[in-house]
């Protein structure tokens, strides 16, 4: 008897590691459907924060055995003082609550299958804190904690919950960050050099896979070296 084919959903899924993950999943015979509030490029378009939305997609889309958790924004490159409440509440709602609003439309059903992979995107950032990216490491920061937290909540369900840390990678979403900031954590690589999405995405479809069984609530960096911790 033949096993079905997966199905996937990939948020942020138009361009950058969603983009080539989405490419990557599909390598694997993966049914994947990508998400991004651009529609240009994704299969659908949709805002992780409008959680009704992803219900109503859940609905539309059927069973989901793969979860990557891309879709996610830079916010301003400013010292923390220079902030303000709206720039916070924005980055972390789809940082933060996007991914919890994704989880909570499509991880119900894994768990009635009793089988299921989350990847969620974090940084870096996340563990470091990168200067003038207070907010945005703030949120990495968060993601990578609900992701520990859930992974231990679902250890037993056949849903495993992962996070990638990636350093600086040669995405669209870095066109909009301050060159001297880029210059900054590149800096902090050993190799010298940025990632490429292609590199990020072989670790998805391993986080994604059978082949991964016996790790969830974890922390992946994918980082050049940069990793101390």
């Amino acid at each position: 008897m033949t096993t079905p084919a997966r199905t996937a959903l990939v948020t942020g899924g138009a361009s950058g590691l969603g983009a080539a993950a989405a490419e990557r999943l599909r390598a694997d015979g993966v049914k994947v459907t990508t998400l991004d509030l651009a529609g240009a490029g994704a299969d659908v378009e949709a805002d992780v924060t409008d959680e009704l939305a992803l219900r109503q997609l859940a609905a539309n889309i059927g069973p989901v055995d793969i979860l990557v958790n891309s879709a996610g924004i830079v916010g301003p490159n400013a010292p923390l003082l220079d902030t303000t409440p709206e720039q916070w509440r924005r980055v972390l709602d789809v940082n933060v609550v996007g991914t919890v609003n994704t989880m909570r439309a499509f991880v119900p059903g894994m768990c009635e299958r009793g089988w299921g992979r989350v990847v969620n995107f974090a940084s870096m950032a996340g563990k470091d804190g990168n200067p003038n990216l207070s907010i945005y490491s703030a949120s990495k920061a968060a993601v990578i904690a609900l992701t520990k937290s859930s992974g231990k909540e679902l250890a037993t369900s056949g849903v495993l919950v992962n996070v990638i840390a990636p350093a600086v990678i040669a995405t669209p979403m870095n066109d909009s960050t301050a060159r001297e900031v880029l210059e900054h954590i590149t800096g902090l690589i050993p190799m010298k050099r940025i990632g490429r999405p292609e590199e990020v995405a072989e670790l998805v479809a391993f986080l994604a896979s059978e082949r991964v069984s016996f790790s969830t609530g974890a922390v992946y960096d994918i980082s050049g070296g940069r990793a101390t911790y």
